[in-house]
């Protein structure tokens, strides 16, 4: 297998400084520090886990002996779809908004899961299921946009509307270019089907910090006028610093009912 990278593991983030710790746990709190006075911020504090929930959700994504991290199967129809038997998360975006690179840095302390990163847009054509444990199901979802599958409308929707163990679906927008047309068709989908949903800014590492800042306030906005099933604290994430990864870990282990009682710091 694989050595996982550097800060892949929270014991590796809790030896940095506070305040570095501190933007890779938390990377709305780091930009936080740059809004005007005054800024209503009570939408970024809403999801704010202890160290101890971190540390158990980190848990559920290493894997070892009697804790299997499989990829399962790949479906293009629902009928090839494996059965619904744990609670499941789908991860959905454009063509090259860094899906599969932030699966993989999710399950990047199970190095034997492969989750293939295409250099070329549009490289997953099926849907990928990856089984974690007894715990939950991970959905990787074929992007749209450019390069879409032909069948993607009718795979995804016929998807969203039956999988009823379907727990949150996961939006993912690029940090650097914000909420594209192809972004509000799919927020339109998921509100039509009432499906609970989070938005998760990629490629933040990229992002100068005052175009970060707008965008976030900018989608931040949008999610509060526009939509009912959305959770209203954004989730910023870099698949190569590691940012938001550990806390979006988190996340998805409270949202698939593995950590009942989140405290929050």
């Amino acid at each position: 297998g694989r050595v996982p990278p550097a800060l892949a593991a929270l014991s590796q983030v809790l030896r940095l400084e506070r305040r570095r710790r501190t933007g890779i746990v938390f990377p709305l709190q780091k930009l936080e520090r740059y809004l005007a006075p005054g800024t209503d911020t009570a939408r970024f504090h809403i999801f704010e886990p202890g160290l101890g929930a971190l540390q158990r959700a980190e848990a559920l994504f290493t894997s070892g002996q009697g804790h299997p991290i499989d990829y399962v199967s790949s479906a293009v129809r629902m009928d090839h779809a494996p059965p619904p038997a744990l609670p499941e998360v789908c991860f959905i975006g454009r063509s090259n908004v860094g899906k599969s690179s932030l699966i993989r840095a999710l399950f990047s302390l199970a190095p034997e899961v492969e989750v293939r990163v295409s250099k070329t847009p549009g490289h997953t054509k099926k849907m990928n299921f990856f089984k974690v444990g007894k715990y939950f199901t991970l959905v990787d979802m074929p992007g749209y946009g450019y390069r879409a599958p032909q069948d993607f409308v009718e795979m995804v929707e016929a998807y969203l509307q039956e999988r009823r163990n379907l727990k949150r679906t996961f939006l993912l927008v690029d940090g650097v270019v914000g909420l594209q047309k192809t972004d509000h068709i799919a927020v339109e989908m998921l509100e039509e089907f009432g499906i609970p949903y989070v938005m998760v800014l990629t490629k933040i590492d990229r992002a100068p910090r005052g175009l970060l800042l707008k965008n976030v306030l900018g989608i931040q906005e949008f999610v509060k006028e526009n939509t009912q099933g959305c959770f209203p604290q954004l989730f910023l994430v870099s698949s190569v610093e590691f940012s938001g990864v550990h806390l979006l870990r988190c996340f998805v282990a409270h949202v698939t009912g593995n950590l009942p009682a989140v405290e929050t710091s």
